[in-house]
């Protein structure tokens, strides 16, 4: 839940004083922290995972299930207990999380960077549960559900105590202030997120369409559970919901299908970046440099050309300059104004320069004339076809578009309904910085895949939604953008005290997807950083405080990672202490960075070392933190997504992989993971060439041969494309260079952001989740075959590959739609219910059934074969939770040692008993 600490929350408007001196101090403690850590190299890989369990009190006399808000004295009493085990070689961490009904567990020890320790995770999640079950009621449940899935429904009778709805922490219609956890940070969080926004926040869930379901009954036309159409999924725009709400208020929400070739926000603009045309209109002018900040030029080789499209925004208080999403910066026109460099252009147009380039180009100035490819414009006729289609983009949905994509919603107004949910978190330690960042990247492209896998949240406020994932709920339950920074208009005055004076255009709450790359390359051999993402990736909005992001740079800070903390410091630090605030050292602490850091939470989180406090403090490197798996109801299926994620990250590393794809389409990915039954019926934007191409230069009439299809026995040669729908037709800069292994780190990982190579090489495609994970056509290896063969190469030990076999064909059972994700499990339960009435209503009595079910399943007790095939969990037992000692202390009753002796003697009697009868005696 991020950082906790024992004082006294400042109420909002004393904290709003201490906002900026926080945001500034933060930056200088994130200089210090990096200059202090950066070159620590050669870690172990060291990870864990993060499981949040949910308490639950079960009334069987009237078949009702409520929170048990005891949430804290179980986890008080399991860490003295743990306290009390310190011989045992596993053990677990309780730690506070957002509910009084919750409590979050990690292994005591993190796992090993050995083939055993995947054996680990599910005997330490299996141990993490029998010792919560150890410390519950006879009536409390603990099941691993996503959500509670009456939670808003029952005014004041949802928790045990009851508690009334309301309250001034969260003001909210239908749950109180008393479920959430007494820690005063939580409240904190609450209060004040309502008091940026300037109101509560607004959840709106798209309503399943059942065939009795009421609110649908003046929505004719619209067939029960369907959407846009067998080929497509509905997509919930959530954080975008604005201008549907002024609309139609609170009961209501517009969707969009995932058939469509764009997807747009509320505005009916598409969520990409303006593109700009690089044409400067002088004899001779062959392109630009670019500048690490207005008018300061960067004399780097790998500069944009005539021709180029690339992707940014306007500086609002610069006129006359654009930030790319590389970091760097360019000027729209000459400083007198007379020649224009960069040209407004459709989102929809790619680059005409296709001619193959090299880094070490001489200058912008005497650069060769671009040859033109076969059936391509040339660059005149191409700006003008761009310029002139630019206003097509801006079309809104017209009145009959906006009512066939209205649907009924689920309304919730409070941050409990999102951080009431529970989820699966993994972090892992890298060998050194690079490394980390280059998994961020990779881990945020899975992130939505591996969410739709996952998907177990079909239940919300007592009502089927036409969703999976608890993602976006969390997302607009703890969205503070005034109405300002969500595009809209009206709203408080300009604040000087909040970042941004509360007017910064804000494109996603701080509870999002990622919003930029950070893996820069490593430095080249004449400490250039030639190794940059391109702007084809980074092509989505990255508001940053520019003040931030100079002080970064000139703190000698890459501009990718300057970019990055200068993006999460647009956000101000929702809770500050008393006494912690000019009296924390910047050069030695780094509360005030974690205070912003640990309040974006993004799909993936990049997390430096922590200041050690003392000689006997523990050593941590840089990490990764993935964090958008839902939690499932076994250990068996956590702990095989665990390892399964953990291995993938193996893979990438040791086979030289990249997933690169442009991140609006990883935002598209994470809006069609929330759609129902996404995992089967669902299609994602992936990579369609994870490793170099082993043919064909920058696709001039060459055909391009994936290492993969040599799989097989046989080659095969792939089609050069060019396609307006995708990066096919973006042209890379290659280099012709060989170099040889830089500290360990190949060239392949080198060049991976640039992934240079060719237009086919960095081209992407819609795959099927079956076909991401087992392979697609000879091009695409698919995941679980790249698994299998790291293993082989490690040469893993049997009992551990035995135990990965049986992880990885149920995963992929579960991609291929042979078993089912939970949150499809949990609705075919409500709706197969003997009282459901396929209204979409979640009773009081099918709530409690269902929370009975999931318990048993959890704990061995049922069998699950839609969701686990033929795997069988073994019984989980409280009192088995921890080990019994070997104790030699003298038994000082003889009572007690007869009654023993008589227990064993009545069993030997009926033994004896038993093989009299059956052999005659």
């Amino acid at each position: 839940m991020g950082l906790l600490k024992v004082g006294v929350p400042q109420p909002w408007e004393k904290s709003k004083k201490n906002l900026n001196y926080v945001r500034e101090a933060g930056v200088r403690q994130f200089i210090s922290t990096y200059n202090r850590v950066k070159d620590l190299k050669g870690d172990e890989l060291l990870w864990g995972d993060e499981i949040e369990y949910g308490i639950f009190v079960l009334d069987h006399q009237n078949k009702k299930v409520r929170l048990s808000l005891r949430a804290k004295e179980i986890m008080d009493n399991l860490n003295k207990n743990e306290a009390n085990s310190p011989y045992e070689s596993e053990g677990c961490n309780w730690v506070p999380e957002y509910g009084a009904w919750m409590v979050e567990a990690t292994p005591r020890r993190p796992y090993n960077g050995y083939s055993v320790d995947l054996l680990r995770v599910e005997r330490n999640m299996r141990l993490r549960r029998k010792r919560i079950l150890s410390e519950l009621n006879e009536n409390e449940i603990a099941p691993t559900v996503a959500a509670f899935p009456m939670l808003g429904a029952l005014g004041d009778d949802g928790s045990v105590p009851p508690v009334p709805v309301g309250g001034p922490v969260t003001e909210s219609e239908y749950i109180g202030d008393g479920i959430i956890n007494p820690h005063p940070r939580f409240a904190a969080l609450s209060a004040n997120i309502r008091k940026r926004r300037g109101e509560k926040v607004n959840i709106r869930i798209p309503l399943f369409h059942d065939v009795n379901t009421p609110e649908y009954a003046d929505l004719p036309g619209l067939p029960p559970s369907t959407c846009c159409g067998e080929e497509s999924i509905l997509l919930w725009r959530f954080g975008k919901g604005d201008l549907s709400r002024e609309k139609y208020g609170n009961g209501f929400v517009i969707v969009g299908c995932s058939s469509s070739s764009r997807e747009f926000n509320d505005f009916g603009d598409p969520v990409t970046l303006q593109k700009w045309l690089v044409d400067v209109e002088c004899d001779g002018c062959k392109g630009l440099f670019y500048r690490s900040a207005p008018g300061v030029i960067v004399p780097d080789a790998d500069w944009p050309r005539n021709g180029d499209v690339v992707v940014g925004s306007a500086i609002p208080d610069v006129p006359g300059w654009i930030r790319l999403q590389n970091g760097y910066y360019l000027p729209m026109n000459s400083d007198d104004g007379k020649v224009k460099f960069l040209h407004k252009v459709s989102s929809e147009t790619h680059a005409n320069n296709q001619q193959k380039k090299a880094l070490g180009s001489e200058t912008p100035m005497y650069r060769g004339s671009v040859g033109n490819i076969n059936d391509v414009p040339d660059l005149k006729s191409a700006l003008e076809t761009a310029v002139s289609s630019l206003s097509d983009e801006h079309q809104t949905f017209n009145d009959e578009a906006k009512m066939f994509n209205l649907r009924p919603a689920i309304h919730m107004d409070a941050m409990a309904f999102g951080m009431g949910c529970c989820c699966l978190q993994i972090t892992f330690q890298a060998t050194d910085v690079d490394e980390s960042r280059f998994l961020y990247d990779q881990l945020a492209v899975l992130a939505p895949i591996m969410m739709a896998l996952t998907a177990s949240t079909p239940v919300l406020k007592g009502r089927l939604a036409d969703t999976d994932c608890r993602w976006g709920i969390i997302s607009e339950c703890v969205d503070d953008r005034r109405p300002a920074e969500r595009g809209r208009k009206g709203g408080p005055d300009p604040d000087p005290e909040v970042a941004g004076k509360g007017y910064r255009r804000l494109y996603k709450s701080r509870y999002d997807s990622i919003s930029t790359y950070i893996y820069q390359g490593v430095s080249s051999e004449d400490g250039q950083m030639n190794n940059r993402i391109l702007n084809m990736y980074n092509d989505i909005p990255v508001p940053i405080d520019e003040d931030k992001y100079r002080q970064l740079r000139e703190a000698g800070i890459d501009p990718l990672l300057s970019q990055h903390i200068a993006h999460i410091f647009v956000r101000d630090p929702l809770v500050i202490f008393d006494g912690a605030v000019e009296e924390v050292d910047d050069d030695t602490q780094t509360e005030h960075f974690e205070s912003i850091q640990s309040t974006n939470w993004q799909s993936v989180r990049w997390k430096p070392p922590p200041p050690r406090t003392g000689p006997n403090d523990p050593h941590i490197g840089w990490r990764t933190e993935f964090r958008s798996m839902e939690i499932q109801l076994t250990d068996f299926e956590n702990a095989a997504f665990t390892t399964f994620i953990t291995l993938i990250t193996r893979v990438i590393l040791t086979f030289d992989l990249n997933l690169y794809i442009p991140l609006s389409r990883v935002d598209a990915n994470m809006q069609r993971a929330h759609g129902r039954n996404a995992a089967v019926n669902g299609k994602f934007f992936f990579r369609r060439h994870m490793a170099p191409l082993e043919k064909g230069d920058d696709g001039f009439d060459e055909q391009y041969t994936s290492m993969f299809s040599t799989v097989n026995g046989k080659k095969s040669t792939l089609p050069t494309v060019f396609s307006g729908d995708d990066l096919s037709a973006l042209n890379l800069t290659s280099t012709d260079s060989d170099v040889s292994s830089w500290e360990g780190v190949s060239e392949k990982r080198r060049v991976a952001p640039n992934a240079s190579g060719g237009t086919e090489e960095n081209s992407y495609e819609e795959m099927t989740m079956a076909e991401i994970m087992t392979g697609k056509g000879d091009y695409f290896p698919g995941l679980i075959p790249l698994v299998y063969a790291y293993l082989d190469h490690i040469q893993c030990d049997s009992v551990t590959m035995d135990r990965m076999t049986t992880y990885l064909d149920f995963i992929e059972k579960r991609a291929t739609g042979q078993l089912q994700t939970p949150a499809t499990w949990v609705r075919n339960f409500i709706r197969n219910h003997e009282e459901y009435n396929f209204d979409s209503v979640v009773t009081d009595s099918i709530a409690y059934d269902l929370m009975v079910a999931c318990k048993d399943i959890g704990e061995g007790k049922r069998g699950a074969p839609e969701l686990l095939g033929d795997v069988v969990i073994k019984p989980i037992l409280a009192s088995d939770a921890y080990q019994t000692k070997l104790d030699s202390t003298r038994v000082v009753s003889n009572d007690h040692i007869r009654s023993l002796l008589q227990r064993y003697a009545t069993r030997k009697t009926k033994f004896d008993e038993t093989i009299a009868v059956e052999f005659q005696i």
